[in-house]
């Protein structure tokens, strides 16, 4: 299994920072193996860790292109948040997670908060609505079953009514993921440790 390590969130942060600067896309490090995995790719800001975009897919992309991908979409193409700015990076925490481990579940209660992320679709009758939360995300918000699914579902744009039956008729998939999760300062510290400029 590959698993998330900090090259990969130093790389995202490479990437932003070149286009924020109008310089040209790093290279892919190295140490990011050349391997094909979903993933996603979060920005949180200052102190409180406030979200600040976070987008991936569950396709499976080579991770060098995937990380340059997403880092950039999650940045400045988040719908719910105005484009990252230049004067934020250096509040910015960069989190990577690459998804595994994709099974179906029959029983809306059947994955672990804490362990497992959950990516859910439903026809309500005039389109098909989903979306997904990342493992990490019902224990943060110290959510329960039906809360983190009834969650999903507004999340998804879904505005009637939610009851068991609706909640019996979601399509789920469980998944776990690897995660590494970088602030700026560590960035910076990882950058000088290797010699390499940091972008101003």
């Amino acid at each position: 299994m590959t698993l998330a390590n900090i090259e990969m969130a130093v790389y995202c942060f490479d990437v932003i920072n070149a286009q924020l600067n109008r310089q040209k896309e790093p290279a892919v490090p190295r140490e990011i193996p050349n391997v094909k995995l979903p993933l996603f790719v979060t920005w949180k800001k200052g102190v409180h860790h406030d979200l600040r975009g976070c987008i991936g897919t569950f396709s499976d992309l080579k991770l060098g292109d995937g990380l340059n991908e997403y880092a950039k979409t999650s940045a400045f193409h988040d719908s719910r948040f105005k484009p990252i700015g230049k004067e934020e990076v250096p509040s910015l925490q960069c989190g990577v997670s690459l998804l595994v481990n994709f099974e179906k579940i029959h029983d809306f209660r059947d994955w672990t908060i804490g362990r497992h992320g959950v990516r859910m679709n439903f026809d309500d009758g005039h389109r098909t609505r989903s979306a997904v939360f990342l493992p990490e995300v019902a224990s943060e918000q110290g959510w329960n079953h039906v809360e983190t699914i009834d969650s999903l579902i507004r999340k998804s744009g879904y505005g009637d009514r939610i009851d068991d039956s609706l909640r019996a008729s979601l399509r789920i998939v469980r998944f776990q993921s690897s995660k590494i999760v970088l602030d700026y300062k560590d960035y910076v510290n990882y950058k000088q440790s290797h010699g390499l400029p940091i972008p101003h």
